[in-house]
């Protein structure tokens, strides 16, 4: 009798155990899923909803590495499944929004700045990947794919938000898009986040400030995490920027 208890209890330790791993892996198919949903909305002219799904797939993609930790059930699985769920989202998505939004009317520019993008993103994941064991976990190298994605795609869904004709600022969106690819294979250094614990104590006006950001969000999404993916962006060139002035003042 025994026995028979200690089988069944190692089987549902099993059992529980494939579930946990399967978890992470949930989430990550979520983001592929909103990858795929933003690309088909595209398609059929819906580009605000083609840009909400892109910044589903970026939160959906924060959360499966996180979650991967806190069970302990990273994987090289996991981590192969997600540079190829980040590729869709990240990478083949958001250049095919903004070239179906208006890039396709400039020919041969507006397709070669969207292979810019993608093949920004295919060497930022690639990069990623490669030095992944020897990186300082605090920091990126180069401008991560979902906020590269979250640029495009905001720009897409805040001038589409206030009705402003695609065709009028087709160069600014040329030049968005450009600018994305180039950032992600740059050497600027991003901070990851990763250093954040979620358990620690915070102070008062810690709290106070997320939910006032949270408050923005809900008022102006659009115009909120369009600004806060720009001050992102450039943050990185600021950082750089000061360094190099540090070390040549040394």
């Amino acid at each position: 009798m025994g026995d028979f208890q200690q089988e069944r209890a190692l089987i549902k330790n099993r059992v529980r155990r494939r579930g946990i791993y399967l978890l992470p892996n949930l989430f990550t198919t979520a983001a592929l899923f909103a990858g795929f949903y933003a690309i088909v909305q595209a398609m059929n002219g819906r580009f605000d909803q083609s840009a909400i799904a892109i910044f589903v797939a970026a939160v959906l993609d924060s959360l499966d590495g996180r979650v991967a930790r806190l069970t302990k059930t990273q994987s090289a699985f996991g981590a192969e499944y997600d540079s190829l769920s980040d590729m869709v989202s990240f990478g083949a998505a958001p250049a095919l929004v903004v070239y179906e939004w208006t890039l396709r009317g400039m020919g041969k520019l507006g397709w070669i700045a969207a292979f810019v993008y993608v093949a920004g993103a295919a060497l930022r994941l690639a990069r990623f990947n490669t030095m992944l064991e020897v990186a300082d976990k605090r920091y990126f190298q180069g401008l991560p794919s979902p906020a590269a994605a979250a640029l495009v795609a905001g720009f897409v869904w805040i001038a589409d938000d206030n009705a402003i004709d695609p065709e009028s600022i087709r160069w600014v969106a040329w030049a968005v898009t450009v600018f994305a690819g180039l950032t992600m294979v740059s050497n600027l250094k991003y901070y990851s986040f990763k250093t954040i614990n979620l358990r620690r104590s915070v102070p008062f006006l810690a709290i106070l400030s997320i939910v006032l950001v949270l408050m923005l969000i809900l008022y102006q999404p659009a115009i909120v995490l369009f600004a806060g993916v720009v001050i992102y962006a450039l943050a990185g060139y600021a950082w750089s920027g000061w360094l190099a002035l540090k070390r040549r003042r040394g």
